[in-house]
């Protein structure tokens, strides 16, 4: 039974900690764009959104994944056969990613508050597609098990890198017109 309520609050916290990844990039994208503003509307916006970033990260985004990582750990100690198997192996790898990808995240949030960010938000926007992929490699790892499966779920993987990335694009030129 305790399995099954770290289980349920793995899930919830995975959920919170992917929608503050999200969020969060969203915002150092706006936050970048706010550059092209004149000086005193840039400070204002680079004043709020530093507030924002600060308080979804600390609050929210952090937390979540501190909380969705020592549940997945409680499992583990509760069902220690679970490290043999296959999927789980790459289910963890891709967790050691987006644990990763956190903490660039973080370096990106203090840079753009020093305003020594060098991102531009062409490049935060494929970066947040990066998070995207991470979490379907981590589903379908979970979902699926089953070696067979991992030919169409890599190839499946790599046709949505492809599609997100040409949809990036495809705003960016959109975004050029307007």
């Amino acid at each position: 039974m305790l399995y099954l309520y770290a289980k349920a609050v793995h899930i919830i916290f995975v959920i919170t900690w992917m929608a503050g990844l999200f969020y969060m990039v969203r915002l150092f994208i706006y936050h970048t764009e706010a550059r092209q503003k004149p000086g005193h509307e840039y400070q204002v916006l680079h004043r709020q959104f530093m507030v924002m970033e600060s308080k979804l990260w600390w609050i929210i985004t952090t937390p979540s994944m501190y909380l969705a990582v020592a549940a997945g750990l409680t499992m583990l100690y509760i069902a220690p056969g679970l490290l043999q198997a296959g999927w789980m192996h790459v289910k963890l790898a891709f967790v050691l990613g987006l644990v990763t990808y956190h903490f660039v995240c973080q370096r990106i949030m203090f840079r753009l508050m020093q305003e020594r960010n060098k991102w531009t938000s062409i490049k935060l926007r494929l970066w947040n597609e990066l998070a995207t992929v991470m979490l379907f490699a981590i589903v379908f790892a979970v979902v699926l098990k089953s070696a067979i499966h991992w030919v169409y779920g890599v190839l499946g993987l790599l046709l949505l890198s492809m599609m997100l990335m040409l949809a990036v694009r495809w705003y960016k030129k959109i975004r050029e017109r307007c």
